[in-house]
């Protein structure tokens, strides 16, 4: 209904307002209620979409609330393992593309570090002018098990297009991530706020301190 139209057009609004492919955006998730919306943006990098001082958060929930003409909270949180999200990682395969990096290459690098961040399974779709050939094409790569048909399988599913001099190459990712038990929750690949802080306070020190002990 009317909450999907405001949807459609909300996510290409925020999209523009941040540099999407800069700050790594893997998600936006908005929840509308009958005064206030929460809009939650999943990025990589929070610190690009926030802006200095919290500039870039600030301009955006004045367009939004300024669009909807109700106050609007913007919250930012962090991707707990980059590598784990399916649009992260087609976003980074078409980066390299665009980079003229060969696409069997990138592919296999991206599953490699996909697989190493502890998924069950990857598979890599490129499809267009591959390599700067005349005809397009679809070329596919798997590692690991990718139960699509299997309904209570956890699979993200991401896809971007990479802009090449030869023209658009599309890149979908499929990432198996294990089977979901009755009433349970798919991951949201969210990292915790005090998670958060205890890596950056008691986490990373220590681990500085051993390698200059070493």
């Amino acid at each position: 209904g009317a909450g999907f139209v405001v949807n459609r057009i909300l996510i290409p609004m925020i999209n523009e307002a941040i540099n999407v492919y800069a700050a790594g955006v893997a998600n936006i998730l908005i929840d509308r209620k009958s005064q206030n919306t929460t809009i939650t943006v999943v990025t990589a990098k929070p610190g690009i979409v926030v802006g200095r001082g919290g500039q870039g958060i600030e301009e955006l929930k004045q367009e939004v609330s300024k669009y909807l003409g109700k106050p609007v909270t913007i919250n930012v949180v962090e991707v707990a393992r980059i590598d784990a999200d399916a649009q992260l990682v087609a976003e980074a395969i078409a980066q390299q593309l665009e980079k003229r990096v060969a696409f069997r290459r990138a592919m296999k690098q991206a599953m490699q570090r996909t697989m190493r961040a502890g998924v069950q399974g990857i598979k890599v779709m490129v499809s267009g002018r591959l390599g700067g050939a005349e005809i397009a094409r679809s070329e596919w790569a798997k590692e690991g098990r990718i139960p699509l048909q299997t309904l209570r399988a956890d699979v993200d599913y991401g896809f971007t297009e990479a802009d090449t001099i030869m023209g658009k190459i599309g890149v979908k990712v499929w990432i198996f991530k294990g089977n979901l038990m009755p009433g349970e929750k798919a991951d949201q690949n969210i990292k915790a706020k005090s998670g958060k802080d205890n890596s950056e306070k008691g986490g990373r020190r220590p681990k500085r301190r051993a390698i200059e002990a070493e």
